[in-house]
């Protein structure tokens, strides 16, 4: 791979002029296409094989004015009572007959006529019912709908219209640009060149755009959710930046090695970026690997994000290449420049390519400077004294850990919305005039093979489910119009997040299990967030089973050794355990809430444990790769393990600590936008990036690596004959190349 690499950094950086026109012409072409194609995100979460969704498609197929988008306006008025004045109800109907006419409404139910007053007369709820999903709302009926009660607000009503129909897509603001600005610093700081900086940050974004648009060009035939795009953009950038700052690094130290420029850069697409290859894989494996979890919508979400990956290596090894080309030297600092000649291997060793001068003042000259670097310091103090850092390490990371058995799952709801935000206030004013339960309404669907025998079951359904403990009320039924299908509404006494409420869904539908004269299902948006939630939850061992297993295959190969997979796996494990730790600490417990501007706390999103170690596993991989190949290779070429292990955290922890800053800054970014979900998902990925980076990489497997020695680089005789060589640190490229050159 590395001499495929290779000839492809060398042809891109001649042929730089066409590669650049190239990857600009897909940037446009792929920009009008998803201006002109792009389709509307999803904000449901369906979820196939599980009784709320068999539910919500009985009730698509029978009663299809029951399966729409619902939405809830709570009114508050002035005073205890006044809902029982003839003036309060004269404005309680004026409310409700203004939301019917609203643009897609079907149906707006009179409080009134249905009980839904609090027993002090100053609440009352407005049941609306849409004719489609929520994603089939449009922003104007969306609109309309949040205008209604403008005259009765006028008159001291509080008027709070709120339910799933408000669900929208996150926004994508100015804050997460914060984070690729505080990246754009972090380059200019470790290569010390504006242009090196600025070259590699426009490499990434070119990256993120194509990727992007792509995306959003097939969103018109493939459903994406609204976080989906969210996601690619946090590993378009975060990965684009980093892969782009592997080549260009090495790519200088080449030239300061005295390595002509094309050859500087064939060499540094052939080993950095075979590790950026193979970095990138394992990133794109890991997310495509979502799908054995067989849920859509996350099936989606990772193929969206490996498709951005996917795109950021691309352009690493092609147009990175091209663009190191057009700045020469420039991507040295100024006091180095003019100790690189800016010469090809053509001009200096005929057609043949081969470099007759190797001649290296600037690597000379930085070489006793690089030894007293803080790579170097680091590396042997915490070989020096491995033994304590192990175990300061492990258990402080496992201190870090102990909230994370206590984690709970679900799905997004009202009530940890931003605060002041539309379906934050009404779900705050239900609660406070009707109680948490109404909120989380549940919904039981009665479907009869006739309307006789649905008549027949909805009184013994009824009778089950009133007796269910933690139930409020049951609302009388609806009934489509050939009678056959039922809708009755169960109001729980707890919210929709509550451990109570999820243990209410099981409860009814295990004493509904057992009538025969129809089928009962029981489903609403509180029912399939429970449900997600359980099957994701179920799913995560299973695929941390499978990411672990992944890692020590694809570190075995890389680095012919049984105990360095096992001890970056066994990294890997410490760092997601950490990080659920300090997630579950913050966003669920409250602590240190304030610091991410989080007001509400509450369960995790479902998606969340499952996708942080999809994306940590290929983040961790790349950072392994990098130091430990160094490692390895100076092991191989005579350093004792010792040694070997110093060089490589002494070369490495330069560019790896600029990597980890400028991920954790993206990510970062992300935390201070309102969206609970996207806040939660920049906060875990900072933080999970961070713990591996600092505390496994760069201090723990140094330790392990010191107090193993030798013993880590040993593989069985039959197991070494059986494992292919992928050489991605480029060895056999150097060997090859090495014996071409004329001394």
């Amino acid at each position: 791979m590395a001499t495929l690499l290779y000839r492809l950094g060398r042809g891109s950086m001649r042929r730089r002029r066409l590669v650049a026109a190239i990857w600009l012409v897909v940037l446009v072409g792929l920009g009008l296409a998803a201006a002109t194609l792009r389709g509307p995100t999803a904000s449901n979460f369906t979820m196939p094989g599980t009784e709320s969704q068999h539910a919500l498609d009985l009730l698509d197929e029978q009663f299809p004015a029951a399966a729409g988008a619902t939405g809830t306006i709570a009114l508050k008025a002035p005073a205890d009572g006044q809902l029982g004045t003839p003036e309060g109800q004269a404005v309680v109907q004026a409310i409700t007959q203004e939301a019917a006419t609203v643009p897609g409404v079907v149906a707006a139910v009179d409080p009134f006529q249905v009980g839904a007053v609090s027993p002090n007369g100053r609440y009352a709820l407005i049941q609306v019912q849409f004719n489609s999903g929520a994603d089939g709302v449009t922003d104007e009926q969306r609109d309309a709908y949040e205008k209604v009660g403008g005259q009765a607000e006028a008159q001291g009503w509080q008027v709070a219209p709120g339910g799933e129909v408000l669900n929208s897509e996150p926004e994508v603001g100015s804050t997460e640009a914060l984070g690729v600005a505080v990246a754009l610093v972090v380059l200019v700081v470790t290569f010390g060149s504006l242009v090196a900086a600025g070259m590699t940050m426009l490499n990434a974004l070119i990256g993120v755009g194509v990727g992007m648009a792509g995306l959003f060009a097939l969103s018109s035939v493939v459903e994406l959710t609204s976080t989906a795009p969210i996601l690619a953009l946090m590993l378009g950038l975060a990965v684009g930046i980093d892969y782009s700052l592997f080549i260009t690094s090495r790519y200088r130290q080449n030239l300061l090695d005295g390595l002509p420029a094309d050859e500087a850069i064939g060499r540094a697409v052939g080993t950095a970026g075979s590790a950026v290859v193979f970095a990138g894989a394992t990133v794109v494996i890991a997310l495509a690997g979502l799908a054995v979890v067989n849920i859509p919508f996350l099936t989606v979400m990772g193929l969206a994000a490996a498709g951005t990956v996917t795109v950021a290596v691309l352009v690493a090894i092609t147009l990175q290449p091209a663009l190191l080309g057009f700045a020469g030297r420039r991507v040295l600092p100024r006091r180095l420049r003019s100790t690189v000649p800016v010469t090809t291997s053509a001009d200096r060793a005929g057609e043949d390519g081969v470099t007759t001068d190797r001649a290296a003042p600037a690597a000379a000259t930085l070489a006793g400077e690089n030894r007293k670097a803080f790579g170097f310091r680091w590396a042997r103090l915490v070989t020096r004294f491995r033994i304590p850092v192990i175990l300061v390490g492990v258990l402080g990371l496992a201190l870090l850990a102990l909230p994370a058995p206590d984690m709970r799952l679900s799905l997004p709801d009202a009530g940890t919305a931003p605060a002041g935000s539309a379906a934050r206030v009404s779900n705050d004013l239900i609660t406070e005039g009707f109680g948490p339960g109404f909120t989380g309404r549940l919904a039981v669907v009665v479907a009869g093979d006739d309307a006789q025998a649905t008549a027949a079951a909805i009184p013994q359904v009824t009778a089950l489910v009133q007796r269910t403990e933690n139930v409020l009320a049951v609302a009388p039924p609806q009934l489509s119009p050939d009678g056959r299908t039922a809708l009755l509404g169960v109001i729980p006494q707890t919210g929709p997040t509550d451990p109570a409420t999820e243990t209410l869904v099981h409860d009814v539908r295990a004493s509904v299990g057992g009538i025969q004269s129809a089928d009962v299902l029981l489903t609403g948006v509180t029912a399939i967030g429970i449900d997600v939630s359980e099957k994701l939850s179920d799913a995560l061992p299973i695929y941390l089973a499978l990411v672990v297993g992944l890692s020590i295959l694809l570190l075995m190969l890389v680095f012919r050794s049984v105990l360095v997979p096992v001890k970056a796996a066994l990294g890997f494990l410490l760092t997601v355990a950490a990080t659920f730790g300090i997630t579950v600490a913050v966003f669920q417990q409250g602590h240190l809430a304030d610091l991410v501007g989080l007001d509400t706390p509450g369960p995790l999103i479902s998606f969340l444990p499952i996708l942080l170690v999809g994306i940590l596993f290929g983040l961790a991989m790349d950072y392994e790769v990098f130091l430990v190949s160094r490692m390895r290779e100076d092991f191989v070429h005579g350093d004792t393990a010792q040694q070997a292990t110093i060089n490589g955290m002494g070369h490495g922890a330069r560019v790896v600590t600029a990597a980890a800053l400028i991920m954790i800054s993206v990510f970062g970014g992300f935390v201070f936008l309102d969206d609970p979900v996207i806040k939660s998902m920049g906060f875990a990925l900072a933080v999970g990036v961070a713990i591996d980076a600092f505390v496994v990489r760069m201090t723990i497997v140094p330790a392990v690596m010191s107090l193993l020695g030798k013993r880590a680089w040993s593989l069985p005789r039959w197991l070494d004959r059986a494992l292919p060589n992928v050489d991605i640190e480029g060895e056999n490229l150097r060997a090859r190349l090495d014996d071409k050159v004329t001394v």
